[in-house]
């Protein structure tokens, strides 16, 4: 007989039993149950975003195992957001709940006084597509557009992506974290998702991160 230890049981327990996500189905629909580091991982953040469940609050949780952004509230998704590529360095500390600094910039437009309709003074459009937010804990998350066209664009996209991977590789030959560098989520999306996770975005949101078992 297959024996499991007991923070595992609890953790399948937990995952199956939880009243916030029984309404959506599974937590995980993704999650592989002969896996004991997913489902620890699974737990981990279900107990996480239990907490900011709690409160009446929107939150994000960055999916990077099953490929998507989830905007939360109560434990119910409001929004999912697909994940063209990540990329991710000093993946072990990803743990906790991080707190948003600040929005994201935006170029707010001029109002025409002599116009004679309603104008909005911003709008989703007014988002930008390519953006990078700091956290507390220190945490940073690039989000980049997966839209550049043209021969440029694809170098520009292709460069970025290297140069990140090889900062990812460079830590992992080290065999140590480095203290005193922030962990970094680099995510590519598509140029609507990006203003929509922008626009979603509010000073203090939580984000919880949910991370792959294998980067």
């Amino acid at each position: 007989m297959l024996f499991m230890p007991l923070p595992i049981i609890l953790s399948v327990v937990l995952l199956l039993s939880t009243p916030g996500w029984a309404a959506e189905g599974e937590a995980f629909s993704d999650l592989d149950m002969n896996d004991p580091a997913a489902l620890q991982e699974a737990s981990r953040v279900i107990e996480e975003e239990l907490k900011l469940a709690s409160r009446p609050q929107t939150y994000l949780l960055i999916d990077l195992a099953s490929g998507a952004i989830q905007i939360k509230a109560r434990g119910v998704d409001l929004h999912r957001l697909p994940i063209a590529a990540w990329t991710v360095t000093e993946l072990p500390r990803l743990t906790g709940a991080f707190r948003l600094t600040a929005r994201p910039p935006v170029i707010r437009r001029k109002i025409d006084p002599s116009a004679t309709t309603e104008q909005e003074p911003i709008s989703l459009s007014d988002m930008p597509t390519e953006y990078r937010l700091s956290f507390n804990p220190a945490m940073i998350l690039e989000v980049e557009s997966a839209a550049e066209q043209g021969t440029m664009g694809w170098i520009r996209m292709a460069s970025k992506k290297v140069w990140k991977q090889l900062r990812v590789w460079k830590q992992h030959l080290a065999g140590a974290q480095s203290p005193g560098e922030a962990p970094t989520i680099s995510l590519t999306l598509s140029s609507e998702q990006a203003q929509s996770l922008a626009w979603s975005t509010v000073n203090g949101m939580p984000v919880v991160i949910r991370r792959p078992s294998e980067p």
